[in-house]
């Protein structure tokens, strides 16, 4: 029985859609707990968004946003798109913590801004896709 090799780049596809997967599911997971935290009531949550000063409405509308962008970071063809919405609002969860909380929350969105980065870059193709590029 013969052997065929296979090309290096199939390889390194593999690998990354892989590693997308990965990423995908450990946001995901961070998302679904975080938004449905902020959805329920959670009282961290609540004290947070108190501390804010903008109301209660920004952590229901945050909380909808990131249980929704979660579950399309499940859909490969959307999970790029997700990965960049869900980036812009925990990068806003950075600067609220370093800016106007002034605390050290803003590590855990600063680690998962990087992690959705990775996805989107590696979902870029579907991405540009949705676009017509």
């Amino acid at each position: 029985m013969e052997r065929t090799a296979q090309h290096p780049a199939a390889g390194r596809a593999t690998a990354l859609t892989v590693l997308a997967w990965v990423l995908q599911v450990l946001c995901f997971a961070a998302f679904a707990m975080f938004g449905s935290g902020k959805l329920l009531g959670w009282p961290d949550h609540v004290q947070v968004f108190e501390e804010i000063g903008m109301g209660q409405w920004l952590r229901y509308a945050v909380g909808a946003a990131e249980v929704a962008g979660a579950l399309l970071l499940l859909v490969p063809r959307l999970a790029g798109l997700a990965a960049l919405g869900l980036a812009v609002i925990v990068v806003g969860a950075v600067l609220t913590h370093l800016f106007i909380l002034v605390d050290s929350g803003w590590t855990t969105p600063a680690v998962l801004t990087v992690l959705l980065l990775a996805v989107a870059w590696i979902r870029k193709r579907e991405t540009l896709s949705l676009i017509g590029r």
